[in-house]
């Protein structure tokens, strides 16, 4: 599948006299691109609409909870210059739970479309691919063997089975003939639902299943102040994705056209494997898997903006920063004052998105 706009594979073509894009490139393009050309919207209206969106969602998830809270106390807090029920609420547990949401979403989003970019696939994610649910077996693994061991001893070990987990990922797709390219996500989720069921059955005959639920349904309810600054290695990692975007971008136009530029696909590959993997161990050592974030928002913004990483990364920041805070407000306004997980209000949303996109290609081949 192309992951590129027409609009670059021009400039390339015309500026480097490179090979065309091959014919399953052109074919998934056509099948994906729309029919009718639609009006160029600048990134930094795009780009601030977003911002805009995800303020007036920062404010309105820091106003909701169980425990009583008013800005007016907020205010007064301020002029007498001493804590109150109200400020210590908003510091010990409303600032800290909206900072790992927006963290979260920035990363899942981000990973989603390095992963995408490295397998040239638009209908892939982190946990499309084995990544978050090797990252949770990793993480019962070192929990079970050595449970007194440190947050960094666990994440480690997540980190590691996630790489595994997509290597072994990428050997199984590597017979798949390019042109399948709904074969990969369909053979992802199957790879992935083995080693969910394999981490199951380890919980389960380890009596576990407890544990294991934790890091299987994401859910911010229990971040507090000193229980997510681990997320902010994930936001670290997405500066470093903005900062070789341009790399993972020639990339995914194709081999040879990464060859005669002089980027060794090996390495940005491995790297990008790497990133992704770090990123959804992270989220799961922290919140929990999360589902769909990495496919939806990326081919949201790619149909809008186009497929240049630099231009377009912001924009898929933000906008997964403001659906996990959409999807959080939600969950915990439907049913108030319980909460509904995160990971099942946004994975109700993102099947039906993704049962779309898939039923949406063939029809306009």
């Amino acid at each position: 599948m192309s992951l590129f706009s027409p609009r670059t594979h021009a400039s390339v073509k015309s500026s480097l006299s490179l090979p065309a894009a091959s014919s399953w490139q052109k074919k998934a393009a056509n099948s994906l691109s729309p029919k009718h050309p639609r009006a160029a919207i600048p990134p930094w209206l795009i780009n601030t609409g977003s911002l805009i969106m995800m303020g007036l969602l920062v404010l309105l998830s820091l106003s909701i909870g169980v425990a009583d809270f008013s800005w007016s106390g907020i205010l007064q807090s301020l002029i007498s210059h001493s804590a109150n029920s109200d400020s210590s609420l908003l510091l010990v547990s409303r600032i800290p739970r909206t900072i790992a949401i927006i963290l979260t979403g920035i990363a899942m989003a981000v990973a989603g479309m390095i992963i995408q970019v490295v397998l040239k696939n638009r209908f892939v994610e982190p946990s499309m691919v084995g990544a978050t649910q090797s990252a949770a077996l990793g993480l019962l693994v070192v929990s079970l063997l050595f449970p007194a061991s440190a947050l960094i001893v666990k994440m480690s070990v997540a980190t590691i089975a996630a790489v595994g987990g997509m290597m072994l990922f990428m050997l199984l797709i590597h017979r798949v003939p390019p042109t399948d390219f709904l074969m990969i996500p369909l053979i992802g989720i199957v790879f992935g639902g083995i080693i969910e069921a394999i981490t199951t059955f380890i919980a389960y005959q380890t009596e576990s299943l407890q544990m294991l639920s934790v890091w299987q349904f994401g859910d911010f309810s229990s971040v507090l102040a000193g229980r997510y600054e681990l997320l902010w290695l994930t936001g670290g990692l997405c500066v470093l994705a903005y900062i070789i975007a341009d790399k993972l971008t020639i990339v995914g136009l194709g081999d040879n056209i990464a060859l005669n530029l002089g980027i060794s696909k090996r390495q940005v590959t491995w790297l990008g494997v790497g990133m992704v993997a770090m990123m959804s161990a992270v989220v799961v050592v922290t919140v929990g898997m999360i589902p769909f974030i990495g496919l939806v928002v990326p081919n949201i913004v790619s149909r809008i903006m186009g497929d240049k990483l630099r231009r377009s990364l912001p924009a898929v920041a933000l906008l997964g920063a403001s659906a996990v805070l959409l999807c959080d407000i939600i969950g915990r306004s439907i049913r108030y004052p319980f909460e509904v997980p995160v990971a099942t209000v946004f994975g109700v949303v993102g099947t039906v998105v993704f049962l779309l996109l898939l039923l949406r290609a063939p029809a306009q081949e």
